[in-house]
């Protein structure tokens, strides 16, 4: 199989486009002609998160069994970056075995309002440590050949307005 470098200098402008938009709504595009395949991406900030089937998009499907982990912000009091590497190996090897490409995780977007429904998926308030953690995680994820895609990062702090 071809290294990035080689297939983002064959690619063309339409293609590198192309690959900023999926499929549907769990898989990347493929591009046929350089044989780069269609990737499929879960949710998993605290666990794999693959619906069964084809195209269900809303959650209320059902999901294959998984190990759910405790939460970002639990995760973060332990201060504990090798812990979070192993987090993301265990959360690798499970994505492997569902042949999911990349996990949509982990959650590193900074806790600036108590009522953020989305504060237990984010490591810290503290913009340092959410970092460090997010580091440890997806160097876990990597080390099984698996994406990771950081998710809210900035501007997600409340459900409403």
């Amino acid at each position: 199989m071809k290294n990035v470098e080689a297939w983002l200098e064959e690619l063309t402008i339409e293609e590198k486009a192309s690959l900023c938009s999926g499929a549907d709504f769990w898989h990347t595009k493929e591009v046929k002609r350089l044989g780069i395949p269609r990737i499929m991406m879960c949710d998993g900030p605290s666990g794999l998160r693959k619906q069964k089937g084809e195209g269900e998009i809303h959650g209320i499907g059902e999901s294959i069994p998984s190990v759910c982990f405790p939460s970002a912000a639990a995760m973060a009091s332990s201060f504990d970056r090798e812990l979070l590497e192993r987090q993301g190996e265990l959360l690798g090897e499970l994505c492997r075995v569902e042949q999911v490409g990349m996990l949509l995780g982990p959650g590193i977007n900074i806790k600036r309002s108590p009522v953020c429904g989305r504060n237990f998926e984010y490591y810290s308030e503290d913009p340092f440590l959410a970092g460090e953690l997010a580091v440890g995680y997806i160097k876990g994820l990597q080390k099984k050949e698996v994406a990771a895609c950081v998710k809210h990062f900035a501007c997600n702090n409340q459900e409403t307005n």
